[in-house]
């Protein structure tokens, strides 16, 4: 009995033990097959490295400000006769804008003129006797003096009836009317806003490490984000001389059309001034940078030694430089015709063997213009 359960328990124990082996080779075959298992390539999109020339310039947001802009005011207290004008309508210079009572200065026009002529009569007859000295000189200086009195009356009583007729100092366009029909305006009282509107200044301030690249003449591009594909040109027309001591920003005034009259005073817009100096650079699409703490990185395609016909990826450190729309300038690290991953570089590792496929690449351009979705 005793030797039986011996036998069944050295059974057990080989059974065990063959079982075990069986399930270490298992294992070490699967480890072994995981060691020269290949994952599949990973399906990319590329971009070539491109040698471009692009233009230097600054950037800024600037202001808009009229070019002429007033508040047309009363020049003399009187009651709104006669209103000439509609609010928001374009006026030449000279055009009438409001008419004030002027009855009681007209009223006065006539005697003051016939006193004028009356002294210019006493005046000829006293410029012939003297000539004959059946006057003295000095009665023919009273006369003349007599004369430039009545004109001048005559002639500021004519002055103050145009000043009831407020006219526009330039062309433009007018704003708000600030007057109704009947009321009395006192001096200096508002009428409306009358502002030029082409061309336009635009205002902006750049450091004064910029000041030596800087000088009137150079051109400028102007954008607002709330006229979106709107882009005027127009140049530097005054450097201001005076550097900010707060801020050691200079001022920069520029002058650009503005035909349609979209771009008002008051608003903020985005200015680039471009410079005469053209640099050489290496551009990529900027998605195709891998941004880091430690160092921004591409992941360039290269050919697979081992395997024939086959794409492999190189992870790449690379210094960048100015951006361009889509693009980003490379500093150092890559070479003109390298082929960079554009897209879903998150996901990939280096050495990985990727498929290049680049039916689904999004387009890159220097100057975007997104849909408004």
């Amino acid at each position: 009995m005793r030797k039986r359960i011996i036998l069944a328990v050295l059974g057990l124990v080989l059974v065990a033990g063959l079982l075990a082996g069986i399930k270490v080779l298992q294992i070490r075959t699967m480890v072994e097959q995981g060691k020269k298992a290949v994952p599949p390539p990973e399906t990319v999109t590329t971009s070539t490295v491109r040698s471009e020339t692009w233009e230097t310039s600054l950037t800024a947001v600037g202001s808009l400000t009229a070019v002429q802009g007033v508040t047309v005011s009363a020049e003399l207290p009187g009651k709104v006769a006669r209103i000439d004008f509609s609010a928001g309508t374009a006026v030449r210079k000279g055009d009438p804008l409001i008419s004030q009572d002027s009855s009681a200065e007209e009223a006065q026009l006539p005697g003051l003129a016939a006193q004028e002529k009356l002294a210019r009569t006493e005046l000829e007859r006293a410029a012939k006797m003297v000539q004959t000295s059946i006057i003295s000189r000095a009665e023919y200086d009273k006369a003349v003096a007599a004369h430039d009195q009545a004109l001048s009356q005559l002639n500021s009583l004519r002055t103050t009836i145009a000043k009831k007729t407020v006219r526009a100092p330039f062309s433009g366009r007018l704003g708000i009317r600030q007057v109704n029909l009947g009321q009395m305006l006192h001096e200096a009282d508002p009428v409306v806003t009358l502002q030029s509107l082409d061309p336009i200044f635009v205002d902006f301030n750049l450091p004064q490490q910029q000041l030596g690249r800087l000088r009137t003449g150079l051109a400028v591009r102007v954008t607002c984000d709330a006229l979106p594909g709107l882009t005027v040109q127009g140049r530097i027309t005054a450097i201001n001389p005076l550097v900010d001591p707060a801020t050691r920003n200079v001022s920069v005034q520029a002058t650009v059309t503005n035909q349609a009259e979209k771009l008002r005073p008051g608003m903020f817009v985005n200015v680039v001034v471009a410079l005469p100096l053209r640099s050489s650079v290496l551009s990529i699409p900027a998605t195709a940078v891998l941004y880091a703490p430690y160092g921004d990185s591409v992941f360039v395609v290269e050919d697979d030694r081992e395997r024939k016909g086959g794409r492999v990826l190189r992870q790449q450190f690379v210094r960048l430089g100015e951006k361009r729309g889509d693009f980003v300038a490379v500093s150092s690290g890559l070479k003109a015709g390298e082929t960079v991953v554009t897209t879903g570089g998150f996901k990939l590792r280096n050495g990985q063997s990727v498929i290049v496929d680049n039916k689904l690449s999004p387009p890159f351009r220097h100057a975007p213009a997104p849909e408004n979705n």
